[in-house]
């Protein structure tokens, strides 16, 4: 079984101008902005299950509601599995965090502190943890570098959560895009405590980030904590397996190790749900 642990759906309406320009810029091309049922339902096909999120980050300009994200998950139950996202600036943060898990039934929480102007351990930051280590809800957090110039990086490290790990201990936390480019101190961290893990989307186009990456967290003894993940729209999966397959291919080209078969296969073919509390 592949689980898809990272992708996103959107609408042109839901992000600025100037996001949007920015993401051209970084990028050197046009990203997906407007992703139909369609084009989706066809890029999971080689995925046996999804997560699927927006994201609401005010501060950057990006604001997919909760809603739309549940009307997709209702279209595809038998491959999707949904989160919120709630932006802590906004007012009424904790009762949209509540209507969408408990009324719309998303099943996680998806966060963005570097997105949102907000440091991990922000006191708005608290309730939302609290209320997921209670209900047992999984958080995927952006914890790294991002292409928005707005976003602070000072609150951007994976390190940061080293605290809010402690202090929610039983709290079930996946770092995005395997914290890059802080790739290192992701690996520490996902270690040191028993309930963080870090999905691997967006890296394998960074292939020496993501060689290194897997190396490192082979050295630590955590790649069991590494999950499978394609960002979509901004990769396919089939573009992300694809990429995991072929990274031996990449350390034979500068003659560096191999990474072992059983740990590419393990990364790719684990159905990962039951670490996360999800059905």
């Amino acid at each position: 079984m592949i689980v898809d642990c990272h992708t996103h759906v959107w609408r042109r309406e839901h992000w600025s101008e100037e996001l949007a320009h920015e993401s051209v810029r970084a990028r050197g091309r046009p990203i997906p902005l407007d992703v139909t049922e369609e084009e989706y339902r066809r890029a999971l096909v080689v995925v046996d299950r999804a997560i699927v999120f927006g994201l609401r980050a005010r501060h950057v300009g990006l604001l997919v509601p909760n809603d739309f994200i549940a009307d997709v998950v209702r279209h595809f139950p038998e491959k999707l599995i949904g989160f919120a996202s709630v932006d802590p600036s906004e007012p009424e943060y904790l009762d949209e965090l509540h209507r969408a898990i408990e009324d719309l039934k998303l099943q996680g929480v998806k966060l963005g502190p570097v997105y949102q102007n907000v440091h991990p351990m922000d006191e708005r930051m608290h309730p939302i943890y609290a209320y997921c280590q209670r209900h047992h809800l999984p958080i995927l957090i952006h914890q790294g570098t991002t292409f928005a110039r707005r976003a602070p990086l000072r609150v951007a490290s994976p390190l940061l959560l080293d605290e809010v790990a402690l202090a929610y201990p039983d709290l079930v936390m996946i770092i995005a895009h395997l914290g890059h480019p802080w790739i290192a101190e992701t690996i520490v961290l996902i270690r040191k405590h028993p309930n963080l893990y870090a999905d691997i989307s967006a890296v394998h186009y960074r292939p020496w980030q993501f060689y290194n990456g897997l190396m490192l967290a082979l050295e630590y003894g955590v790649l069991e904590k590494l999950l499978f993940g394609s960002d979509y729209p901004f990769a396919t999966p089939e573009e992300t397996i694809e990429g995991v397959r072929g990274i031996n291919r990449f350390a034979a080209r500068w003659n560096l190790p191999p990474l072992p078969e059983e740990a590419i296969a393990q990364l790719l073919e684990r159905d990962v749900r039951p670490l996360l509390g999800l059905p």
